[in-house]
């Protein structure tokens, strides 16, 4: 699926590249066309001028005036031979001032050659006429850009809809999977239930029967989990602190004596919404995830914090801690540095806090052979 993703924007990409050269290239083309052509036109409404401020009384000057009424479009400022302004045309009359006028020369005169009309030599005496482009010529040369943008649209837009269509399908496959997984536990919890009950009847197998139901119970509550993705959990008002203590209790009885746990908790109540078997899962997740980065000894701290709207909860450890190269793919399914396991609990954790709590689960700070930070931030 990546690598036809990757293969499909390498192939918009070159089609947009083509697309867009050509049309540079043939809008290119266009313009030096058009520039030519106003260039004429400019010419001949000069030498209509002549024309007629120089024709005598008796000649027919329609095709003159014509020619002269026909460029309505190309701005014109034209100045004596010591470039003092003396009239324009196809300028905004509503601007018409010394310094736009001037303005408008100086643009003018970095964009194309003046034509020249000359009445004598000596004393040299003549007219010029600088001009600018039209709005047709302004258009074409634009034309690119705003084709670049659309293109550059439509290809953020498909990527946009490809990669949220795939995320929508990676999300009923993950549901899909943990509820297909939370039925086949079903079965095989009900009947341990059941030997169980059996067990408690005979006095003898007291002990063994409180342990076996213990771990019973266990497997009853990650099934649970599992049931619970996919589907709009229920939230509701829990004591962050208990419970985040609660679940570093449970870790650290089944964790060696080289591992030290400490916890960092305000005096008061920090209380948000959350539903507990799912945020439970993603406490213990991480703390097992510090717990095979350190091997097995090292220290792991808890910090958790009560800020205005917020609850921060602070997971380190000592471990080996993760590349600069990593840190953005942690939590993509698939990716582990183990040598056993999915690479799922980091992505799954992600989806919990941030898809059905709304909250935030990030790599606060990792340090090569000093220990990583994740921060899970909940709204309260």
């Amino acid at each position: 699926m990546l690598r036809q993703l990757l293969n499909l924007r390498t192939g918009l990409a070159l089609i947009a590249v083509a697309i867009v050269t050509g049309t540079i290239f043939y809008s290119n083309f266009l313009s030096k066309k058009i520039e030519l052509e106003e260039r004429g036109k400019i010419s001949q409404w000069v030498e209509a001028n002549k024309f007629i401020a120089s024709a005598p009384q008796n000649v027919d000057l329609t095709l003159a005036s014509q020619i002269q009424q026909q460029n309505a479009d190309i701005p014109i400022i034209w100045t004596n031979e010591k470039d003092s302004i003396i009239d324009s045309r196809n300028l905004d009359s509503s601007k018409l001032s010394p310094q736009y006028l001037e303005d408008k020369l100086r643009e003018f005169k970095s964009a194309h050659a003046p034509i020249i009309l000359e009445f004598s030599k000596e004393p040299y005496v003549a007219d010029k006429y600088y001009y600018g482009d039209s709005k047709l010529l302004k258009q074409v040369r634009y034309y690119p850009i705003v084709q670049l943008l659309i293109v550059a649209l439509f290809i953020f837009i498909t990527l946009y809809a490809m990669s949220a269509r795939n995320k929508s399908t990676q999300n009923q496959v993950w549901a899909g999977m943990a509820k297909e997984t939370a039925h086949q536990l079903g079965t095989p919890i009900s009947s341990l239930q059941g030997w169980v009950e059996m067990l408690k009847e005979h006095e003898s197998q007291g002990e063994i029967s409180f342990e076996m139901e213990k771990d019973v119970n266990r497997l009853k509550l990650i099934s649970d989990r599992f049931g619970k993705i996919g589907s709009a959990p229920k939230l509701e008002e829990n004591n962050i602190s208990d419970q985040v203590e609660k679940m570093v209790a449970y870790i650290k009885r089944r964790s060696t004596d080289k591992v030290s746990f400490n916890i960092e908790r305000p005096k008061e109540d920090v209380l948000a919404k959350i539903s507990e078997p799912l945020f439970d899962w993603v406490i213990e997740n991480l703390l097992k995830n510090a717990l095979d980065a350190m091997d097995g000894k090292g220290f792991i701290n808890v910090k958790i914090q009560q800020r205005p709207g917020q609850a921060i909860i602070d997971i380190s450890d000592t471990g080996k801690g993760i590349s600069k190269q990593n840190v953005a793919k942690v939590f993509k399914p698939g990716f582990t540095t183990k040598k056993r396991g999915w690479g799922l609990g980091l992505s799954l954790a992600k989806r919990i806090i941030e898809q059905y709590h709304k909250g935030q689960l990030y790599v606060k700070s990792s340090d090569a052979g000093k220990g990583t930070t994740f921060r899970i931030v909940l709204n309260t």
